[in-house]
Order: structure tokens, then C-alpha cells, then sequence
């Protein structure tokens, strides 16, 4: 597979998306009959508890992602402006999300491993190395962000879970809690929504194992908001943001590539691999450009989101596979 390098160039106008692309998956989504679901929750219902993790942060940065190469996007905009189907279809989930319950929260390690546990995500803070890592977002939709987030590398929970050889990939699984998440609820008349909930994802062993996968449990210096998926989200800032999934409550190492969300919902637009590539249209718009939240700025898309030094090699020789998808 030839690696196409990008240096920074500028693109003619005529292939600058248009806004109206900028309507998002909503519209596919609505096409399923799923609406935002999203009143009667407000942020009088935020937990009420103080996060036990809170005292951990702000946690010191770490000097290779210390400069994303443009602005940290505002807290303001980047807990405000998100997907998180769980709580509605709008980019305006953040009310709703507070309905989030983030204590207690058990995340459960399974599968291909020498012994499958579950572990609250407190006792888990207590077994890794903290840090802080500034990175771009580049959302499948166009747009893009950048946030500081707190974490741990990937690789430090591959080890806390001992897979086995016989694991080729990591599946990743988030809640299922109608009560709790209305976009999960059926329809006014009692059908399914239509959507495959849970939300999964997953990666490859060797991309779980690279430097760039980071767990995320904070942003900003506190606690990562309901909002952006708390209170255990992955980051992988070289593919479309769906692939970050959100809310983490399972771990699962397989043998077999799972299929994801939105995979399963339209595998002709959503792939597995799903790394950015400016020369690689979606289907229903281009990914030549992104727009910059809170700028108004309109940029040139970067492959692999400009973090091929880090990632390039994990797909040089791979053949018949659809890699920016």
C-alpha cells in the first residue's frame, strides 16, 4: 500500500465541502425513525456526587504532545458541540448526558486473556501512569477540534490484561441503560430504534500496542465531562472520531475483527480501519478540508490526521483493504 505524504498543501476551492454536508449522520439516523430524545433531562439531574478521581488532576503533560500545531478548541465549545447517540441525535447532548452515572463503574477484561476480571475504574486509576497529551480530532463529519486529554497509553491496559497470543484484536463496548441514555429507548410506539446498541468498536492488536492509543479518563485538567464520554473513553488521533469510543464498560480480546456501530449500520461509509485521508471521499461528501470548531476556519485535511510518523508503518503491507474508511 503506497503512503502518500502531504506537506502542507493548499486545495482549490472547488473542493472545499459545503456546508450543507455539515448536517452530520442526523439525517441518516432520522432515517431510521430515532429522534434526539433528549427532554425531560437536565443539568438539575448531574450527578451529585464529587468524582473520587477529581484529586488526580491536572496531571503533567507529556513533551511529545504538548503542540497540537494549532490552538486548544475552547472547554466551552468542545463539551458542548459533540455525537454521543446515547443521549440524542443533536450535537447539543450536553444536558442530557448529564444524566450520565459515572459511579460506581466497572469496566469488565475478557476474551483472549490469561484470566478475565472486572475493575472499577477508581482501582484502575490506581494501576497506570497518568498524563497529559494535547491532540487534534478530526471527526468523519468534517470537523475537527483539539483537546487536551488526560489518560493513559493503551498499551498500559493491554498489560494489565495479559492477552494471550491467540489475540489479533481489541473489541471495546460501551453501557446499555434505556433509563438512563434515551437515544438507547424505543420509539413512541414501542419498535426498536433501529440502532445496534451497544456501541462498539475496536483496533488491532498492534494498533492497541501503539504509542498513540491513549485511554482517556480527564480533559482540561479535571475529570473528563459526561459530555465527551466519561468516565473512560479511547482517543486515536489518526482515525475518524467514531472509532473513539465512548463510556467504556467492557474490554473484550478476540480473535476475530469486531464489526462496529457504525459499521453495522452502513458498512459502505463506515469501515473498520476508518484512517483519515483527504483524498478519500466519504461517500456523501469530501474529506479534503475540515472546519476548525470555534474558528470558523476552514483548513486542509492531513493524512492519517498528521500523525503518520507514528502510524504509517501499521498499514504498510496491507493489501484489499479499505484503509480510509
Amino acid at each position: 500500500m503506497l503512503i502518500k505524504k502531504i506537506h502542507g498543501w493548499e486545495i482549490p476551492e472547488h473542493m472545499v465541502t459545503p456546508e450543507k454536508v455539515f448536517l452530520n449522520r442526523r439525517q441518516f439516523v432520522a432515517a431510521l425513525g430515532v429522534g434526539a430524545a433528549t427532554t425531560g433531562i437536565g443539568l438539575g439531574q448531574a450527578r451529585a456526587e464529587v468524582d473520587p478521581s477529581a484529586s488526580m488532576y491536572p496531571v503533567a503533560t507529556n513533551s511529545l504532545f504538548k503542540d497540537a500545531g494549532r490552538p486548544v478548541t475552547p472547554k466551552e465549545i468542545n463539551t458542548t458541540y459533540n455525537n454521543f447517540y446515547e443521549f440524542g441525535t443533536s450535537k447539543s447532548i450536553s444536558s442530557a448526558a448529564e444524566a450520565l452515572k459515572t459511579r460506581p463503574w466497572e469496566i469488565r477484561i475478557d476474551g483472549e486473556v490469561e484470566k478475565s476480571f472486572t475493575i472499577g475504574i477508581d482501582d484502575l486509576l490506581k494501576k497506570v501512569k497518568l498524563e497529559e497529551r494535547i491532540y487534534r480530532h478530526r471527526c468523519v463529519e468534517a470537523w475537527s477540534m483539539v483537546v487536551p486529554w488526560s489518560g493513559f497509553p493503551l498499551q498500559q491496559l493491554v498489560e494489565l490484561a495479559k492477552p494471550m497470543s491467540s489475540a489479533a484484536f481489541v473489541r471495546f463496548e460501551t453501557f446499555v441503560d434505556p433509563e438512563m441514555a434515551p437515544g438507547q429507548k424505543p420509539s413512541l410506539f414501542g419498535l426498536s430504534s433501529g440502532l445496534p446498541w451497544p456501541y462498539v468498536e475496536g483496533v488491532t492488536m498492534a494498533e492497541a500496542r501503539n504509542d498513540l492509543s491513549f485511554m482517556v479518563t480527564g480533559a482540561y485538567g479535571a475529570p473528563v465531562p459526561n459530555s465527551m464520554g466519561a468516565p473512560i473513553r479511547l482517543h486515536l488521533p489518526w482515525k475518524y472520531g467514531f472509532k473513539s469510543i465512548k463510556s467504556i464498560v467492557r474490554v473484550s480480546f478476540t480473535k476475530e475483527r469486531p464489526v462496529g456501530f457504525w459499521e453495522q449500520l452502513q458498512k459502505n461509509e463506515y469501515g473498520f480501519w476508518a484512517n483519515v485521508n483527504p483524498e478519500v471521499a466519504h461517500p456523501r461528501w469530501s474529506q479534503a478540508s475540515e472546519r476548525v470548531l470555534g474558528t470558523r476556519e476552514r483548513i486542509p485535511t492531513q493524512l492519517f490526521n498528521g500523525y503518520g510518523e507514528f502510524v504509517a508503518d501499521l498499514y504498510k503491507d496491507l493489501k484489499d483493504e479499505v484503509l480510509y474508511r
